[in-house]
């Protein structure tokens, strides 16, 4: 089997930038050098080299978080260039990076999602019509971001003005969510024509965090993660059929991954992540492993996608 010239494209310039470094070095370190000859671009620094190399560019993995990568820009350069990658399109990341957006089209849809108020920058904000409509405590949140920076949970509306303003550093869009009391789960999905739901996770965050923060995705011990997770049959379905909805909602492609919230039999919809993490501890590969892919298995898959997608 002929190897390919595979492009790893990690690092870039949002804040999300050393999680993706991450990502992207265990994603190389995995890789079967039999399969790929690799060539490892960071667009904060080698856009030129991906440009100029395109030519002999077989299909590329992009292990970038956050803008410009998981917008739908690095994705519109690289269909420019005619290299094949893993993932959802131009249309598709730009979508689910903003959670604005993905939370009107989950309702056009028909999938349950926490009310929330939308803030932009430079507008009026009135705390106490917001509080009045989603109650307390709420959580602030920029609308395109990830790794929950700028993310805050609000517990009194005297708060609540300061945790939008702070909010509102990170992007010109802010969202507020109503809080939702239960057990948070994920779920994966992977496939193209027809996606189908990886094992669900539940996320417990250790200690007195509050939610799943920066800190607890991202600093070892700080967190439980229980794939499959412990809930019931009925809601393990629940779960798994609207992350596929969610994925087809938000017209993705590849492979997704859409965070939960579960009060009594009800089910709500937060966001979905269009290029999770990808490190071998990260949730995708762990519900992946729980499905039979080893890592390296999990990362040629998402290879084999990329270069069905371009047939």
């Amino acid at each position: 089997m002929k190897k390919l010239n595979l492009a790893v494209i990690y690092g870039g310039t949002s804040p999300e930038r050393d999680v993706s470094l991450i990502s992207g070095k265990e994603a190389v370190t995995a890789l079967d050098p039999d399969r790929y000859t690799l060539f490892e671009y960071d667009p904060k620094t080698d856009l030129n080299a991906l440009v100029n190399d395109a030519e002999k560019l077989d299909v590329a993995l992009i292990l970038l978080h956050g803008s410009p990568g998981e917008d739908g820009t690095i994705q519109g350069l690289l269909d420019l260039l005619e290299i094949p990658y893993q993932g959802s399109g131009v249309l598709g990341s730009a979508i689910a990076m903003d959670k604005h957006l993905s939370k009107q089209l989950y309702t056009d849809a028909g999938l349950p999602t926490p009310d929330a108020v939308n803030v932009r920058r430079g507008e009026l904000f009135d705390a106490a019509a917001t509080v009045a409509k989603l109650g307390l405590p709420l959580f602030v949140k920029p609308a395109c971001g990830g790794s929950s920076l700028g993310m805050f949970r609000v517990s009194e509306e005297e708060s609540l003005a300061a945790a939008v303003t702070q909010s509102l550093t990170y992007d010109e869009k802010v969202v507020i969510e109503a809080f939702i009391d239960g057990p948070e789960v994920t779920c994966a999905v992977l496939g193209n024509e027809s996606p189908k739901a990886l094992p669900v996770i539940e996320i417990i965050p250790e200690g007195n965090r509050a939610y799943f923060d920066y800190e607890a995705k991202y600093t070892p011990g700080a967190t439980t993660e229980i794939c499959p997770a412990r809930i019931s049959d009925a809601l393990t379905t629940r779960v798994m059929d609207l992350a596929e909805r969610a994925h087809r909602a938000l017209h993705l492609k590849g492979y997704s991954r859409t965070d939960m919230m579960i009060r009594g039999e009800e089910v709500f919809l937060l966001e979905t992540n269009t290029i999770p993490g990808m490190t071998r501890t990260s949730l995708l590969p762990r519900s992946a492993k729980v499905a039979g892919y080893s890592f390296s298995a999990l990362l040629d898959r998402l290879i084999e996608l990329a270069l069905e997608s371009k047939q």
